[in-house]
């Protein structure tokens, strides 16, 4: 067989394979694919000889280096002799804290400020309606630099603090509360309460599929109620309290001992709250609204009562509507904690991407870490709500 021959016959097969559609938008993703790594790649090259050029190379090992610099508030073991990698760890979880709980008072407040919206009452639905267009329309930066300073300059002195029973005291320098110290048994009460939750989940779907198959009704809340709060709680005394109460004091200019929750904490968790339960409360307003109103009037009809219709009816249709724009609001408050620098909370971008930046010189290194660890967070709460997303889809037959 001769060259020309061989070189036609390859020629027919590339021939084949790009004419086929299949075939030629594998080669064109691959294609695709490698000159993205070659761009990366020769950009990472690029900057790494920059950086040995100036005598700094690339390295991670400032990681394991005294990080030389307190942390107002942390939820682990940590003090100026810790490595910068203790205080990175500590500046990811001040950022899922502030997360977890904005998410959880944001979602309250949003589904609240939806069904106001709703309202037949004009002066709830006006006042609701003012609150978001107010909150909307002014940047988050605002919010919580006017939070904060509402809180330090409005709040007494810890001489003149607001006594709540002796036991908890609030500040213009935080809130000074009861800490727990647990003794071993308490983890038989944690247990109960863990047990709790799992009997919960099970007994629901349980009480579903009766539901479902005869018509029959269990007090899911009242039992669920018992197993998680019910439960752990009678253990508590049967087992004789096995925790005790550190009380805060007061000794010079402050509180001592306790559990003390920082006013920049406090600002930043209420800012990003009120911030993003605006944009909820509008995602909320049209998802009920998308439900056709013929769905309430069938269940009123059939003599079903306004929360069960709205528990049954129109909020689990809703939510198809609802949750997908959740999603990025969830993924907006976790990426506007970052503002939290302006008020000194010391989060991920303080830490590792601010102080600890500064002291190393290592811009790259931090950079790299810094952004790495808002994709993580943000594709774990993606990947989250669209598991949820995915369960409540309906179910095509």
């Amino acid at each position: 067989m001769s060259t020309a021959t061989v070189t036609a016959d390859q020629r027919n097969v590339i021939s084949r394979m790009w004419n086929d559609k299949e075939n030629r938008s594998v080669i064109i993703q691959i294609i695709a694919f490698i000159a993205i790594l070659a761009f990366f790649g020769f950009m990472g090259r690029n900057a790494v000889l920059n950086l040995e050029a100036l005598g700094k190379g690339f390295s991670f090992d400032f990681l394991f280096q005294p990080a030389s610099y307190d942390i107002n508030q942390t939820l682990i073991e940590y003090d100026s002799r810790s490595p910068h990698l203790r205080a990175t760890i500590v500046g990811i979880i001040n950022t899922l804290l502030v997360a977890v709980c904005g998410i959880i008072l944001a979602t309250i407040l949003g589904f609240i400020l939806g069904v106001l919206r709703l309202s037949n009452n004009w002066i709830t639905n006006r006042l609701a309606y003012v609150y978001i267009e107010y909150v909307r329309n002014v940047p988050v930066l605002v919010h919580i630099l006017m939070v904060h300073g509402f809180i330090v300059h409005t709040l007494p002195i810890p001489k003149q603090a607001i006594n709540f029973g002796d036991a908890a005291f609030l500040t213009n320098r935080g809130l000074f509360s009861p800490k727990p110290l647990f003794e071993p048994l308490f983890w038989i009460v944690f247990g109960l309460f863990v047990a709790g939750i799992i009997f919960t989940i099970w007994f629901r779907r349980y009480a579903k599929r009766v539901q479902d198959s005869t018509g029959k009704q269990y007090p899911v809340f009242w039992i669920s109620l018992a197993a998680i709060i019910g439960l752990p709680f009678l253990s508590y005394f049967i087992l004789g309290s096995p925790i005790e109460w550190q009380i805060p004091y007061l000794k010079g200019f402050n509180f001592k001992d306790g559990l003390v929750i920082r006013p920049e904490f406090i600002a930043l968790w209420l800012a990003l709250s009120l911030y993003t339960a605006a944009f909820i409360g509008e995602n909320v307003r049209a998802g009920i609204l998308a439900v056709n109103y013929g769905q309430t009037e069938a269940a009123s009809a059939l003599g079903v009562s306004r929360g069960r219709t709205l528990s049954l009816v129109v909020i689990p249709q809703a939510l198809r509507v609802i949750i997908p724009p959740l999603t990025s609001q969830y993924l907006n408050l976790t990426k506007n904690s970052s503002l939290a620098i302006a008020i000194g909370y010391m989060d991920i971008v303080a830490t590792i991407g601010g102080i600890s930046l500064n002291q190393t010189g290592r811009e790259m290194e931090c950079m790299i870490i810094v952004l790495l660890l808002y994709l993580v967070i943000s594709l774990l709460i993606s990947a989250s709500m669209n598991w949820y997303n995915k369960r409540i889809k309906i179910v095509e037959r």
